[in-house]
């Protein structure tokens, strides 16, 4: 069940995006791109997906974090040590860099994370086409989104059906390895016929047809969109008066 925040224009709640990213980028320091995250958090919660933004921000941004973060504090020497131990040396211009580059890979992959979770799929497109692209690009674009979805129940139907053939898929590293590997065959040929399969279904709908097409699902601005791109806007002028000129 939609709210408020997710019946959002997508535009607007891109707005919303780029404000965050241009903020991060101008912003300097590292304790105020670090306090977006928690925003974000209570953001999503009030969203509605609040669970599936914290999950997908574990699994793939915390990791790349703190591996980013680990690897510049001992990489980048200085005179300053922090702390020392066998071969490896915590330098203080180190641990400066690590903060400062994983606050705003977290600041802006919090605001993407949220853009995706609370914008369905359809809405982009509908406002793509809206704004004048082309159905080429807004279908690559869609393409692009749905492949790592769509592989994934792919493999995992294939592999239920080796499973349900005897073939053994669970246990050690090299018994998974032995089942994965046969997987990759079916796997591309059957993405290979299902894009052979979407191509056939678009053409029937004549999707290559060059005169103006009409649309069951329609969506448009409502005040509110106005209203919070407004607010963004003013609130991002201030902020760059308060940056460079006061």
């Amino acid at each position: 069940m939609t709210n408020a925040i997710q019946k959002l224009y997508p535009s607007t709640k891109m707005s919303i995006v780029l404000a965050v990213i241009l903020f991060t980028l101008m912003m300097p320091g590292y304790i105020s791109q670090y306090s977006v995250f928690p925003i974000f958090i209570i953001i999503a919660f009030i969203s509605g997906v609040g669970t599936k933004f914290l999950s997908a921000f574990i699994k793939s941004i915390f990791v790349l974090a703190l591996f980013i973060f680990v690897f510049q504090c001992f990489l980048i020497p200085s005179d300053t040590v922090i702390w020392s131990k066998g071969i490896l040396t915590l330098y203080k211009e180190g641990l400066e860099a690590s903060l400062l580059m994983t606050s705003k890979i977290i600041a802006i992959s919090s605001s993407l994370i949220w853009f995706f979770l609370v914008t369905p799929i359809k809405d982009m497109m509908f406002a793509l086409e809206k704004a004048g692209f082309s159905k080429k690009f807004t279908f690559v674009i869609y393409s692009t989104i749905q492949l790592i979805p769509q592989m994934k129940k792919l493999s995992q139907t294939i592999l239920e059906a080796q499973k349900s053939r005897g073939i053994e898929t669970e246990g050690s590293l090299m018994i998974r390895l032995r089942a994965f590997l046969p997987m990759l065959g079916p796997l591309v040929l059957s993405s290979i016929q299902q894009t052979e399969e979407k191509v056939l279904a678009l053409e029937a709908r004549a999707f290559s047809a060059t005169v103006r097409k009409s649309s069951y699902y329609q969506m448009s601005k409502k005040p509110v969109d106005y209203l919070v791109v407004s607010v963004i806007f003013i609130g991002f002028m201030i902020f760059v008066w308060w940056r460079f000129f006061k």
